[in-house]
């Protein structure tokens, strides 16, 4: 097995921006600010001084809350 050279791996990436149509600018932008903004939401989850916070909400999901659940769905 050979490993493709750098100009082949340049042939393969290669973009032709003129070509482009606006569904495809769209998409591409669209894709560059939802990476962004994943990275963002990564760092801000992710930062020890925000640990304590989310820590505390970790088994909210999971917790049962009878009052709530019977009085809104009628008993059970």
């Amino acid at each position: 097995m050979t490993w493709p050279t750098v100009s082949s791996l340049k042939e393969y990436f290669h973009t032709d921006w003129a070509a482009m149509t606006t569904n495809d600018w769209i998409g591409m932008i669209v894709t560059v600010v939802i990476f962004f903004l994943m990275v963002g939401l990564y760092i801000y989850v992710l930062r020890p001084k925000n640990r304590e916070r989310f820590e505390s909400q970790r088994f909210l999901p999971l917790d049962e809350d009878t009052n709530e659940r019977g009085e809104k769905n009628g008993g059970a």
